[in-house]
């Protein structure tokens, strides 16, 4: 479910998102065992499944009948654009452009699938179902194994534990809303966000992550007043070109002073 959350140790949260799809250099790392990758999804899976109880109760406080609340866990499964499309018709938006919101906001699932295809390498006829456990989750537990069989179990441990969990919270989280009364006071509409944001943080090891992760904040709540719901968290993926455009400048600039000084000390000694 895209956005709803992600990852613990491998994921800690997980851990560090690799650079490539397990070839020669990740398969000479030391083999994972099987029992800490499904340990490590498990602890994803169980975390932000949970979180489907925030969103069964906002959806049905935002006026959806409990079928229509959980058929949006069962055939959208990510979290932040299910959560952005009830809070936009909560608001009394209109459906259409609540919709554009929530698909937008799911886009990036897309550009995981491009990376995991490759890292898994499923066969054709499992690729369609896989599709629909690509999300923030999954794709945080994947990336760091160190082999693909490692990076197959954590994804289906991960998508199986998260979606049947998410699905029973919602429904759980719907049928329960009438008793917790006014929805808005509790604030649950933050809770997959949060959770998101706990496992994420360990991820961040480089100060040019920081940097791009504390930029791509800064855009989103710059823009989140002024733009649809969705399309802030899409533009502050911009936050990674310009922080790579800065350095790329700042590294040249430093190679072109090297240049000179080493260009001054030559002709000192050929004078």
């Amino acid at each position: 479910m895209a956005e709803q959350t992600a990852p613990p140790e491998s994921a800690g949260a997980p851990g560090a998102i690799s650079a490539g799809p397990p070839g020669p250099a990740a398969e000479a790392r030391p083999d994972k065992p099987d029992a800490a990758v499904v340990r490590d999804a498990l602890g994803v899976g169980i975390a932000v499944g949970l979180s489907g109880f925030a969103f069964g109760v906002t959806s049905a406080g935002s006026g959806l009948s409990l079928l229509q609340t959980c058929v949006l866990s069962l055939l959208v499964f990510t979290g932040a654009s299910q959560f952005a499309l009830v809070g936009a018709l909560a608001a009394g938006g209109n459906p259409y452009t609540a919709a554009a919101g929530a698909f937008f906001l799911g886009v990036r699932n897309a550009f995981y699938g491009l990376r995991l295809s490759q890292q898994l390498a499923l066969p054709r006829a499992v690729r369609p179902f896989a599709a629909h456990w690509v999300i923030d989750e999954t794709t945080a537990v994947t990336l760091p194994q160190p082999t693909r069989r490692a990076a197959r179990i954590g994804f289906t441990v991960t998508g199986l534990t998260l979606y049947v969990l998410w699905n029973l919270t919602t429904l759980v989280g719907a049928l329960g809303a009438d008793a917790l009364g006014d929805t808005d006071a509790w604030g649950l509409d933050a809770a997959s966000p949060a959770v998101f944001l706990a496992l994420l943080a360990p991820m961040l090891k480089s100060t040019t992550e920081r940097v791009t992760a504390g930029l791509a904040v800064l855009l989103a709540l710059t823009l989140l007043p002024v733009l649809p719901a969705g399309v802030p968290v899409l533009l502050s993926a911009l936050a990674a070109p310009v922080v790579l455009f800065l350095m790329g400048r700042t590294k040249r600039g430093a190679e072109t002073k090297d240049d000179a000084a080493a260009r001054r000390k030559n002709g000192e000694r050929h004078s």
